[in-house]
Parts: C-alpha cells; structure tokens; sequence
C-alpha cells in the first residue's frame, strides 16, 4: 500500500493518474497546502522541501520503506516499480524523460506564475502578468508542434510524460491562453481526460478545493510563512 501525501493540484493529479493507471493500492494523507500542512514536522521528514506531493513506499528497494518527493521523481519511481508507462526502448526511454524535464522545468513552473499573477497576486503587476501570460501562450505552442507530429507527447505510447503534462493545462483560460489557437493540444488533452483512470484520479479529495481563500490560507500558501527557517 502507498501512502500518498496529496492535496488536488497539478502536480497532485500527477501522481494520482499514475497510481490509478497502475492499478496500485494507494492510502490518501490529505496535505492542506491553505492550512499549513506542509510545513509540519512530519511532513518535512518525507519531503523535505516542504512540497507535496511525498509518497511512502512500504515496500521499497530491498523491501525497506522508501520515501519520496518531487512529483516527477515519483513517476519515474512508480514506473520503474512496475513496469508501466516507461518504454524498455532507450530512445524511447530517453525521450519521456527529455519531456518530463520539460514539464518539470517549463511547463509547471511558468504555467504556474501565470495562474499566481492573472488569479492570485494582490497586486496587478502588468509586466508580470505579460511576462508570464506570453510564456504560457510559447510554451503551448511547442506542445502545439510536438502533438502535431505524435501522437503522444513523447513518443507513440501513453506514458509518464503526458501524465505529468496533462493536469497543467485543464485550465487554460487562467494561464491567459485561448485553447482554440492550440488544437493539437486540445486533442491530446481531452483523449487523456476521458481516460477511466484519470477521472477517477482527478476525483481525489476534489471535494477539498477551495473557490475563496481566507487571509490564513493565502498566507501559508503565498505569503511569509513559506520561507521562515525550519
């Protein structure tokens, strides 16, 4: 049994896809990233970047507990843990990883500016909200190409790369992106979407997330409390 420690976001859904493609038993440990969750004590011993999502692997490498953060690492854990969603092809092999890089280092990151500086930032900072609006819209374009000539993003499979991708881009219209310009991408994403094991993956602790946030939240997730020395 994986022990998950989640909230319903992007880079939760990640995982969650994952666990419910590979047909794993999972536990959920709801982490509320607007309560502070992530910054407890036993939390931080799991990962230590005060992120989630974290996992436990009772089961780990030479059968001990193995724990583990950052969402892409965790993909690639439960890959090779399985068996599944990672091609034995080393080009192919190469391939996701070359793409999952680029959601971890591109697509999360800037996308997730986007989202902060259009919905969330108390300050409308117009060179912020271009910079990043303007990123996002380059940033669709290259999945534009990609998914123009593959099926798949990263090569002719379903893999841990398009599962990595996919929950970054369910809500263009907040990144300040027009999905109709990007018809390939539409395609992809809504074929991944109708999968039966991400929408029971997108369900998990969906009855969790907040359309408002108080000032405590908004403080634990944007504001000083994140970068105090622990």
């Amino acid at each position: 049994m994986i022990e998950l420690y989640t909230w319903p976001t992007p880079n939760g859904h990640k995982v969650h896809i994952m666990l419910e493609e590979t047909g794993l038993p999972y536990r959920v440990h709801p982490i509320d990233i607007g309560a502070g969750d992530q910054f407890k004590p036993e939390f931080l011993k799991i990962s230590p970047n005060n992120k989630m999502p974290a996992i436990v692997d009772p089961d780990g490498p030479g059968g001990k507990p193995m724990p583990l953060a950052e969402s892409g690492a965790i993909l690639f854990y439960l890959a090779s843990k399985t068996g599944k969603f990672l091609p034995e092809d080393l080009r192919q092999r190469w391939q996701v990883m070359q793409w999952v890089m680029f959601q971890m280092g591109h697509i999360g990151p800037m996308l997730g500016q986007a989202h902060h500086f259009l919905g969330y930032a108390p300050e409308k900072i117009e060179y912020a909200m271009n910079r990043y609006k303007n990123e996002a819209n380059r940033l669709y374009g290259v999945l534009e190409r990609r998914l123009g000539e593959s099926k798949f993003l990263a090569c002719g499979q379903y893999t841990i790369a398009d599962m990595a991708t996919m929950p970054w881009l369910r809500f263009p219209e907040r990144q300040g992106v027009n999905i109709e310009e990007f018809p390939n991408v539409r395609r992809w994403r809504d074929g991944i979407a109708a999968r039966p094991a991400v929408q029971r993956a997108l369900q998990v602790l969906a009855d969790r997330r907040r359309t408002e946030m108080t000032p405590e939240q908004r403080e634990n997730m944007f504001g000083a409390k994140q970068y105090a020395k622990r």
